[in-house]
């Protein structure tokens, strides 16, 4: 049976991360990275595509926990079990890696007697390939091709192989613990040295305790802001600083639909916003990493630019279609990879600018190389901001003259004209950029504003809206008590309105991106008319308005891209970085107030 998306709970080691069920199952985890073909891929199929469950011997198939949390400020999870033999916990966690990834499930019994059942099927390429295991040393090691896996526990329990599972069960009473362990490693290399459970468990818990005692913000919903930001580094590549979108592919904006994406990547446009929050928060040693990875991800021709990257800055993201998988809830194709890397979405060169704009004025050591890339990418805006793009919420229908886009081509040019106001000794012509700035700026309010209906649009001479035009007095470009601002966000929340949520844009009658079906409330988009609302002084309103997104949350804190109202599920990637970038920038605005200039 398919658990809803928010059923579960994120586990990670800062390289990749795995999703654990209410049932206790682990239905996703990549190796060695994020972007890696997956060895548990139940989540976008069935058990066949690999899984590895732990619960009471007498639990049904969708039976659940009877409830989980995760431990303080952390990501160990712990689910507890009530049966009536007895009460059990289940922790789990990735420690943060040493040689190579561990996936770490330790069985504490609690009250009584409880027999438990471990079933592990390891299925590596998304699903598709039944590993040979056999027996050695006392453990089990499952080998296909690059692939190789150790299962061992601690103690040994009785373990056997079952209709190409690896399955163990086991008695525990109070006080009993059996901890098993899952390591991942290149075939042709050696085994890697165990790590002792008990010992790692305690230096992951003294590593998230410090990591999140670093956090600065001491204003009101400081749970939920912590939360996200544990998730928000949850989702970063420690080696390259690089943040993925999501944790997962293809969970579908639709259930049943074909809006299903791969999300494993990391998006120019989280730039400013993630910026913004790690500096706000304290967090500067991870801004600094998210900028050198930003630096060398867009370091090149400015003709290249594209709109994401892979963790370690890689251009080339192939998109394909795995068959054999049928789809999160029958939501196909299942995809990997990203056909979007290759669209032209002009509003990055604005998020860009912005982003190193804030990483100086934020404090951020100073890269010499940076100015240099921002005029060059300034230098392909001035002559490119004129054309059609596919916009910030990559379209696959024709390019069109995006509001937003063109916003933020304003904002880049504001951005170097701020800098070399700041400072008139760095290089540049700053009379042209301000020619720029007028010149777009003209430009949007002659074309892109609908002064019938009062409100910004989705694109120039369309009457359809875009919650993206909700940004419009958080990036500067217009005050927000400017009558064109607050009659955009009247008319977006009117039409993209949704029992009190934002949809990103209409998909009714001829969609403007090209595909079929529809989709759920977009979660950051309603933080960015929450953030509206407050800065057109409806504060009242935006805090109401925040405290229903915190409800949508699952019980961990979790949340995915988009939200059904209808149904009360969460929909599309999950856990979602946009998502959690947008709480915790609304929690800093509606806690602290407006950034200063």
């Amino acid at each position: 049976m398919t658990q809803p998306i928010e059923d579960y709970a994120l586990i990670g080691d800062l390289m990749t991360s795995a999703l654990v069920g209410r049932d206790g199952s682990i239905d996703w985890l990549c190796l060695p990275r994020f972007d890696s073909a997956a060895c548990f891929a139940r989540l976008l199929g069935d058990e066949e595509n690999g899984h590895w469950r732990i619960a009471p011997a007498g639990a049904a198939d969708d039976d659940g926990c009877t409830r989980r949390a995760y431990v303080d400020d952390s990501l160990i999870l712990e689910s507890v079990w009530e049966t009536e033999d007895g009460t059990i916990k289940v922790t789990d966690f990735m420690p943060q890696r040493d040689v190579m990834p561990d996936v770490m499930r330790i069985v504490e019994g609690l009250s009584g007697t409880v027999t438990v059942r471990s079933t592990l099927r390891l299925r590596f390429d998304y699903g598709d390939i039944v590993p040979w295991v056999r027996r050695r040393d006392g453990d089990r090691v499952a080998i296909a091709g690059p692939d190789s896996a150790w299962f061992r526990s601690e103690p040994p329990v009785r373990t056997w192989g079952e209709d190409n599972s690896t399955r163990s069960e086991f008695t525990v009473t109070a006080g009993e613990k059996v901890a098993f362990v899952l390591t991942w490693h290149p075939s042709h290399q050696p085994r890697p040295d165990p790590l002792d459970p008990d010992e790692a468990l305690e230096q992951s818990l003294a590593d998230w305790h410090d990591w999140a005692a670093r956090c600065a913000y001491v204003g009101p919903y400081r749970e939920a802001v912590v939360r996200s930001l544990i998730t928000l580094k949850a989702l970063t590549y420690a080696p390259t600083g690089g943040i993925v979108a999501a944790a997962t592919t293809s969970l579908p904006e639709e259930l049943g639909g074909v809006r299903n994406w791969d999300y494993r990547y990391c998006w120019l446009r989280d730039a400013t916003l993630t910026l913004g929050s790690l500096l706000a928060t304290g967090y500067h040693e991870e801004a600094r990493d998210w900028r050198a990875w930003l630096l060398r991800a867009v370091a090149g021709d400015p003709a290249d630019l594209q709109i994401m990257y892979g963790i370690a800055g890689e251009r080339r993201i192939p998109e394909t279609d795995l068959p054999w998988l049928r789809g999160y809830a029958d939501s196909a194709p299942v995809r990997i990879g990203n056909a979007a890397v290759d669209q032209l979405q002009l509003d990055v060169y604005g998020e860009v600018m912005d982003a190193l704009y804030l990483a100086r004025a934020g404090g951020l050591p100073t890269e010499r190389h940076a100015w240099r890339i921002q005029l060059a990418l300034l230098d392909f805006l001035e002559r490119n901001w004129r054309r059609p793009d596919e916009g910030l919420w990559e379209v696959r229908g024709p390019r069109r003259h995006f509001t937003h886009s063109k916003v933020m081509a304003w904002v880049a040019a504001d951005r170097a004209v701020r800098t070399l106001e700041h400072d008139p000794s760095m290089p540049g012509d700053v009379a042209r950029f301000r020619a720029i700035r007028d010149e777009v700026h003209a430009d949007v309010c002659a074309n892109g504003y609908d002064p019938e209906r009062n409100t910004f649009t989705q694109y120039y001479g369309s009457r359809e809206l875009d919650a993206a035009t909700l940004l419009i007095p958080r990036v500067g470009f217009l005050p927000p008590d400017d009558p064109r601002v607050i009659g955009t966000v009247d008319a977006v929340r009117e039409e993209l309105g949704g029992s009190g949520f934002v949809r990103r844009y209409s998909t009714e009658g001829p969609s403007v991106d090209g595909l079929p079906g529809d989709e759920g409330v977009f979660l950051a988009c309603s933080f960015w008319l929450a953030d509206a609302l407050h800065l057109t002084d409806r504060g009242k309103e935006a805090r109401e308005l925040f405290e229903r997104l915190l409800d949508v949350r699952n019980d961990v804190g979790l949340l995915a891209e988009e939200y059904d109202p209808v149904a009360g599920r969460q929909l599309g990637n999950f856990p979602q970085a946009f998502s959690h970038i947008g709480l915790v920038s609304t929690a800093l605005l509606l806690g602290w107030g407006p950034p200063r200039d």
